[in-house]
């Protein structure tokens, strides 16, 4: 009776937040100076990048702020046909997991690379959830570098959360799985067999390099959001959890039966001791890591076998709960690294916890009992205070420069502004509708540069003109300049905005990579100019070494190819102007097209399957002659006789 009392009471709160959630006088929300708050003139700049997640696209998009103007979709996790990405045999290993080739992820958290807990533009990760996986991207090139696939996971949500200067990238599982040796067992054995993990990515200072440091075996809990600490609390990792009645089915109602779950801390620096003192095991485990060079404009995938991993049975002092109001998503720290947010979904207040009370509550041993060994601290002797009465569904929030605080609230729709020193709401404003995640510039960091909050929302309706059944993503900037909060700026984005974390345009522009010089290509299949353009036969592979550059191939006439044969293009971009690509596409091809950038150097796989005369062509419009940048491909039949041949403007080549 009490779970259908439960399952009734979350029905009727979504239904009516979903169902109610326009507020009155939508159309003069804005006022009339507002536009002009959020125009870039022509010629003129964004004062940020703002680097939004792709959901269930796997891509990351880049906008600029104020505008709102998209600038590019990084792929990541996904398959993309626009840039080729997965389907060039150089880039295809990026896609390589313990499963196979997956083309296909779900990407929902963004996070830059910081140095002394501020933003320094050097690298951003992002998170696969379907198959657990961090990359890296490159914020020179704006490309993907690096995947890393990470084992004992069940699903990536929880990450990817940066330590104070990069020291880690910290990932946790969202679904706790079996793990070993024995993992066929039954679903129904989940509070025996289920374990979950929190995994230590370690980066390369140098170069952004990802190494699996260590996991953390844990109860089979729910792991959600995270953030690291800083200033004094350097060196822990908060995290939110639910499912602490660690259920298997109907979650919605079997996982919101306590009044709290938890906040769990993490003293990584005690877990790197105990990882010296050789507390660590090693365990047998398959994963992918991935690799691409910006030398050889190419792809490596290895896949590694084990990994270390630590248990907080064996390792004291290491890991502890604190109780936090039902069902946990957000779990954010301040500026300062004093205080901890945690955000009950289906809570009435906002729970805020204390690093300096959490540290005399573990000295004084203030504990109300342990799960599954793990001490559970006091939730009074952790307590800063409460946020009371501030809205319904509270989700994430962030922080600006001058001690406030930015919730949302899925439920009530709206961003609640207030003050993280006595806790006092100061200020709500409507979004448009059922708000996510939320973005100030900074905001995560020990820095935040503020001006800004974006509201990433779930519903659009009445927002923009209809498409069909599904209406675009949105995306929702607000000032916060003032005491006030002043929506300024509706815009779309591609589908699903989780979060994002946005960065001065500074940062980033000055170290821009504008070319790939053709002196440092190092790629094995490389056309040094057009003199050493040819074509190649070894057995059925045939090898097309060719250069593009405005407007024509070499070659761009081609025989003596036959059905069946493996025929590699391998294109090399001459150009060494920025923002000239040049695209590479024949017909049949059941891939993609290429694009490739000034100076590198990519490969296309067509295996032909009937006889004719293929047309080739450059698919990024790149000059005034453009429709003339063209060629043609000739397949005849297997066993033929046509000798192999190929010319530019001149008699074939032979």
């Amino acid at each position: 009776m009490i779970k259908r009392y439960l399952f009734l009471l979350i029905t009727i709160i979504l239904a009516v937040g979903l169902n109610s959630c326009k507020p009155k006088g939508v159309q003069s929300a804005v006022s009339g100076d507002s536009a002009v708050k959020a125009y870039v003139a022509p010629g003129h700049y964004d004062e940020f990048y703002n680097f939004v997640s792709g959901g269930f696209s796997g891509q990351m998009s880049v906008y600029g702020l104020p505008s709102g103007r998209l600038f590019r979709v990084i792929p990541v996790f996904s398959v993309d046909p626009e840039k080729g990405y997965g389907f060039s045999e150089e880039t295809k290993p990026m896609l390589n997991t313990s499963h196979g080739f997956v083309p296909w992820d779900d990407l929902h958290h963004p996070a830059l690379s910081v140095s002394n807990g501020i933003h320094d533009g050097r690298w951003a990760f992002g998170n696969a959830n379907n198959t657990p996986r961090i990359a890296r991207i490159d914020l020179k090139t704006f490309r993907t570098a690096e995947i890393i696939e990470i084992p004992n996971s069940g699903g990536n949500h929880s990450s990817p959360f940066i330590t104070e200067n990069s020291e880690y990238v910290v990932a946790g599982t969202r679904f706790s799985v079996p793990m070993g040796d024995k993992t066929d067992v039954p679903i129904s054995s989940y509070k025996e067999n289920f374990r979950g993990t929190v995994s230590f990515i370690a980066v390369d200072p140098a170069n952004g390099g990802l190494k699996i440091a260590f996991q953390i075996m844990l109860p089979g809990v729910n792991f959600d959001l995270a953030r690291a600490g800083k200033g004094k609390s350097h060196g822990w990792m908060f995290f939110s959890c639910y499912n602490s009645e660690r259920a298997n089915t109907l979650l919605e109602v079997n996982a919101s039966q306590k009044d709290k779950d938890f906040i769990m801390a993490v003293n990584w620096k005690k877990a790197e001791e105990y990882l010296k003192a050789g507390k660590g095991m090693k365990k047998n485990v398959r994963y992918a890591h991935n690799v691409y060079s910006e030398i050889t404009h190419t792809a490596t995938s290895t896949i590694e076998n084990e990994v270390m991993v630590l248990d907080p049975k064996d390792c004291p002092d290491m890991v502890y709960f604190m109780p936090c109001p039902k069902s946990p998503h957000g779990c954010d720290t301040d500026p300062t690294g004093e205080y901890i947010v945690g955000s009950g979904k289906l809570a009435a207040v906002i729970p805020v916890f204390s690093f300096t009370k959490i540290q005399e509550a573990i000295a004084g041993k203030a504990f109300e009992g342990d799960y599954e060994g793990i001490p559970v601290l006091k939730y009074d002797a952790v307590l800063h205070g409460e946020v009371k009465k501030p809205g319904l569904g509270p989700l994430h929030t962030e922080f600006d420069d001058k001690g406030n605080a930015y919730t949302s609230f899925f439920v009530s729709s709206e961003i609640v502004k207030w003050r993280v020193s006595d806790l006092q709401v100061l200020d709500r404003v409507p979004t448009y509708y059922s708000i996510g995640h939320l973005c100030v510039p900074g905001g995560p960091t020990r820095k935040p540069w503020g001006k800004y909050v974006i509201a990433y929302n779930k519903i659009t309706k009445d927002r923009y003109l209809p498409t069909g059944p599904e209406l675009t993503q949105s995306a929702q900037l607000y000032s916060i300049d003032g005491d006030k909060m002043k929506l300024l700026l509706d815009f779309p984005t591609i589908g699903e905005p989780h979060y994002a974390e946005a960065i001065p345009a500074e940062l980033l522009t000055k170290n821009s990579a504008k070319i790939y010089k053709l002196e440092e290509n190092k790629n094995a299949f490389y056309t040094a100019g057009e003199k050493n353009a040819r074509v190649e036969r070894t057995g059925n592979n045939v090898h097309v070494y060719m250069t593009s550059i405005r407007s024509h191939f070499t070659p761009d006439n081609i025989e003596g190819v036959k059905v069946g044969d493996n025929v590699y293009f391998h294109v090399t971009n001459l150009e060494q102007d920025w923002d000239v690509p040049h695209g590479f596409a024949v017909k049949g091809a059941n891939n993609a097209e290429l694009l490739i950038m000034p100076g590198e150097t990519q490969t296309l796989l067509w295996k032909p399957d009937r006889i004719g005369v293929f047309p080739m062509y450059c698919t990024d419009f790149c000059s005034a002659l453009h429709q003339e940048m063209q060629g043609y491909i000739r397949i005849s039949p297997a066993g033929s006789n046509v000798p192999l041949s190929f010319s530019t403007g001149a008699k074939a080549a032979q």
